[in-house]
């Protein structure tokens, strides 16, 4: 394929080229930085698991998640735990915790670290 260069009156250098071209050549970066970003969560994971730390969610909790529950009700119900069994380990109360669980409220992320503790998962899985 032959280019076609434009010269600007400011000295700036242009290149003309047919819009098939340009779309393919926007589509390639667009895979490239798709592709980086991978990189990246690959290397951030690789390097939790190299510290100890298992960022995975277990596999009952991903199934119940997909199957329409929220992060807090899957892993409450992972660990056999009823509202009421959480709220009294908390001192949180249930219906704020059915709040949370529906997405009503969004908690503190005092109230969120406290059921993470009594759950025994990462903080970081509920407090954004």
């Amino acid at each position: 394929m032959k280019l076609q260069t434009i010269t600007t009156p400011g000295g700036d250098e242009l290149v003309v080229l047919p819009r098939a071209e340009y779309d393919a050549l926007v589509a390639a970066a667009a895979g490239r930085e798709e592709d980086a970003d991978d990189v990246a969560i690959y290397d951030a994971r690789k390097a939790e698991l190299a510290r100890g730390v298992d960022a995975r969610l277990p596999p009952e909790v991903s199934a119940a998640m997909l199957r329409g529950d929220s992060l807090l009700k899957a892993l409450r119900k992972s660990k056999d735990m009823t509202q009421l069994h959480l709220a009294f380990k908390t001192n949180i109360a249930q219906g704020y915790i059915s709040d949370i669980e529906s997405g009503r409220r969004k908690g503190t992320v005092e109230t969120l670290t406290a059921i993470a503790n009594a759950l025994d998962v990462p903080a970081e899985w509920l407090v954004d």
